[in-house]
């Protein structure tokens, strides 16, 4: 392929990615923003999502060829200079890396169970506003062999900018669903043979005695609140255990000690 010089800001080939930090906000129509060169590589290898676009500031195209071979020949690649980048951004772009890509058609939370295969290991996750948490479950998630990760409604967008950047691409590469009716997916999942664990400081059972089923579901909620007391009351319930005068842990940090004890543990 060849580079497409962009020297004014202004330039409508580029619009997708004017006041960058703006359309966060506002939302893009179906469209969502990949940054750096390691979630660059995880969009164009993976073929989950379809690239529109790519825009590198002039020094880092070099380093891209390898990358770039693993696209399509028809994908535009723009190349600017860090000033006109950093006016199209609307702030300094110090990765000088960015992709437009193309949101896929939202798969309904049963569709993706009903996909996955007789040994599965998901997370679902409830409650989960924070964009940086997002990001880290799902990169943990893909760390440790996680199948699939589903959201409750109430979470935050997992292809949101920053959730993809914390997630190192793992947003783009782990099958994802939502779903509205927790009461309803708990039965879902019963009706496909998961074992359900909630994971709560003030779990029934030490994490280190939970045994893994071939079929198993991690629930994990947010900060301060953690999961809701009418989803505990339905679950099997699991703690990690921490020195006194100490009861909870970040849910990213959570979240990679019990997908690490799950993704190895025998029945």
């Amino acid at each position: 392929m060849d580079p497409i010089r962009i020297d004014d800001p202004q330039d409508p080939r580029v619009s997708a990615y004017l006041d960058i930090r703006e359309r966060d906000l506002a939302g893009r129509q179906g469209r969502f923003v990949a940054e750096g060169k390691v979630v660059l590589d995880v969009l164009l290898s993976t073929g989950r999502f379809k690239a529109e676009s790519v825009l590198v500031l002039e020094n880092r195209l070099a380093g891209l060829g390898e990358i770039l071979r693993k696209a399509p020949v028809d994908l535009p690649v723009y190349v600017t200079a860090g000033e006109i980048m950093d006016r199209i951004a609307g702030f300094h772009m110090h990765r000088g890396i960015l992709a437009i890509g193309r949101k896929a058609t939202v798969q309904p939370a049963e569709a993706l169970l009903g996909a996955l295969s007789a040994r599965a290991l998901i997370v679902v996750l409830v409650g989960i506003a924070n964009h940086d948490n997002i990001g880290s479950v799902f990169r943990n998630a893909a760390a440790f062999g996680a199948d699939a990760v589903f959201l409750d409604a109430t979470c935050c967008d997992p292809l949101y900018r920053k959730a993809i950047r914390v997630s190192v691409g793992a947003a783009l590469k782990v099958p994802f669903a939502s779903f509205a009716d927790t009461v309803g997916f708990i039965a879902a999942l019963d009706r496909q043979g998961f074992d359900q664990f909630a994971l709560s400081p003030r779990g029934q059972a030490e994490i280190r005695d939970a045994k893994r089923a071939e079929r198993l579901a991690l629930y994990l909620g947010t900060e301060g609140e953690g999961l809701p007391e009418s989803l505990l009351a339905r679950l099997r319930t699991i703690r990690i255990d921490m020195a006194e005068g100490f009861d909870s842990l970040n849910v990213a940090a959570a979240s990679a000690i019990a997908l690490h004890h799950f993704s190895t543990s025998k029945r």
